[in-house]
């Protein structure tokens, strides 16, 4: 009996699927065209949310839902039925999420949204150039000896905490579960008092859960010291905006570099744009989920096989 998995036009893919499935294509941002409701198996990329409701609604016979977004979020707030397996996206974007990383907190230390702003005016940013200070104790400008919190330290923070390693950081990560992980001590959350006032920089990593909602609050910004970076490339509920931007106003955090926000796109009148230590990319950091094909590859002959499947979203 053939099954029929569902694949988004929006990135090409061409898995290496077992015989019994058939392919059918469709567009993520339309509802599904009626030839396609029977289908067992759903991957999702780029879609709407009211597409994705659509999608639940309308799929009776839906097995499994292949999200290829390392945070399934928006799947399940769509609605599919409790039977319906769901699987992420969790390690597809290890590389490129990390490298954005890396990237947001150099252009932090090395000040380059200041130098953006003085190109753009035509001025020679004499106190950014020149001879510098080696030891910069009360400011954030290099990795070199620097003390990072990755907050939500899973695949994404295990490529990413090698990097910030190898140009001289000491990296810790925050976990539900205490210890070691690739070399690097992992704390708890209920560790973090002790943790954030020798913090340099906190990179948050976390996924978009009621649990999580603004666990980046007024009083643990307040715990940071006022040099203090926040780069957040999870999910921007799990940050609070509005104190976020209060800290960096008052002189109690050195800057914020932000890839998501609450609303997106953000909206043109938030006072994020305006404040020159706040660094802004438009959810730029994934977007390219790299082994896509080997992934549903794999997650359809475990669903023929009746084994568990990779990635599984608990629900």
């Amino acid at each position: 009996m053939s099954l029929k998995i569902l694949l988004p036009t929006t990135i090409p893919l061409d898995p290496r699927l077992p015989g019994d499935f058939t392919v059918v294509s469709y567009d993520p941002h339309e509802p599904l065209p009626e030839h396609a409701v029977d289908a067992e198996a759903l991957v999702v990329w780029g879609n709407s949310g009211e597409m994705l409701r659509d999608a639940a609604r309308r799929l009776g016979s839906l097995r499994w839902v292949q999200t290829l977004a390392a945070g399934p979020d928006q799947v399940l707030a769509a609605g599919f039925a409790t039977d319906v397996v769901i699987t992420s996206g969790r390690s597809l974007h290890d590389g490129p999420v990390a490298e954005h990383t890396l990237a947001l907190v150099l252009a932090a230390a090395r000040r380059l949204h200041r130098l953006t702003r003085a190109q753009i005016g035509h001025r020679w940013a004499g106190e950014l150039g020149g001879i510098q200070p080696i030891t910069t104790s009360g400011a954030f400008r290099t990795l070199r000896d620097a003390r990072v919190l990755i907050w939500g330290f899973g695949s994404i923070a295990g490529t990413l905490a090698p990097l910030l390693t190898a140009l001289g950081a000491h990296v810790t990560g925050v976990a539900r579960t205490a210890g070691q992980r690739g070399g690097h001590p992992v704390i708890s959350a209920d560790e973090l008092p002790g943790e954030l006032p020798v913090t340099d920089v906190l990179i948050m990593i976390l996924p978009s859960t009621d649990a999580t909602r603004h666990a980046l609050d007024a009083a643990r910004i307040a715990l940071l010291p006022p040099h203090a970076w926040v780069v957040n490339v999870g999910r921007g509920s799990t940050v609070d905006a509005a104190a976020l931007l209060g800290a960096i106003r008052a002189g109690r955090l050195g800057g914020a570099a932000l890839d998501v926000f609450e609303d997106e796109p953000l909206p043109a009148d938030s006072p994020l744009w305006d404040e020159p230590d706040v660094i802004i990319s438009p959810h730029a950091a994934g977007g390219r989920p790299l082994g896509a094909d080997a992934l549903i590859a794999e997650n359809a002959r475990t669903l023929i096989e009746g084994t568990p499947l990779r990635n599984v979203v608990a629900r």
